[in-house]
């Protein structure tokens, strides 16, 4: 008599690329789609919500957009070691907190993080040896296919301070060399291309064996 299969195990998928990579618009697209090719499963996707000490924008809730902490709420999870992952961004501290993650996973939620590749190499630092996160996590990367078509897309969103734009290309080239600690690297194409490849991705981790 055959043995049942078990249920795949909600998969906390971890998305990073240089900006221009086309990460942001992969997650939107994932977010959206996620219902027509996995729901008949019984299988949900949530983006991760992050932390932050900054001020809520017009019409922006918290535990919606973000988990809005005054800097002292936010210190004292630092100090109970509360973060995956927190940085400092333009004097407001962001951070991902590890009850986020463990209450959507024990849900059978399946997550989703946008995140840069520092954020990302502390997050794996920091939940290795967490056994909740114990072959869920899935790293995956966005490399663009080279400087010409990354520079292109920043053009395109309007970053055309050459200054600046040279900054920023000296960032992705740096980001760029960090492929090789991710178990995934998508050579990023058409926005359809790319979206195929992590949904074949994703589809793969669903069924691997789990002992």
């Amino acid at each position: 008599m055959a043995h049942p299969m078990p249920e795949p195990v909600p998969l906390l998928i971890i998305i990073s690329g240089p900006a221009g990579s086309g990460k942001t618009t992969l997650c939107d697209s994932l977010l959206a789609g996620w219902d027509a090719h996995f729901l008949s499963s019984g299988s949900q996707l949530e983006r991760v919500i992050t932390a932050t000490t900054r001020e809520p924008r017009s019409g922006e809730q918290n535990g919606v957009d973000y988990f809005f902490l005054t800097k002292d709420e936010f210190e004292d999870k630092v100090a109970g070691k509360g973060f995956f992952e927190h940085a400092t961004v333009f004097q407001n501290r962001y951070g991902i907190l590890k009850s986020e993650i463990h209450g959507k996973l024990k849900l059978g939620k399946n997550l989703l993080i946008n995140i840069d590749v520092q954020g990302a190499a502390t997050f794996r630092k920091n939940a290795a040896d967490d056994p909740t996160l114990a072959d869920r996590v899935i790293t995956v990367f966005i490399m663009p296919p080279n400087t010409e078509v990354l520079q292109e897309r920043l053009l395109n969103r309007g970053q055309n301070n050459p200054a600046d734009m040279q900054h920023r290309l000296h960032i992705a080239e740096q980001e760029m060399k960090e492929w090789v600690h991710y178990d995934y690297t998508i050579i990023s194409g058409t926005k359809e291309e790319d979206f195929d490849q992590l949904l074949s991705i994703i589809r793969a981790e669903r069924l691997r064996v789990r002992t």
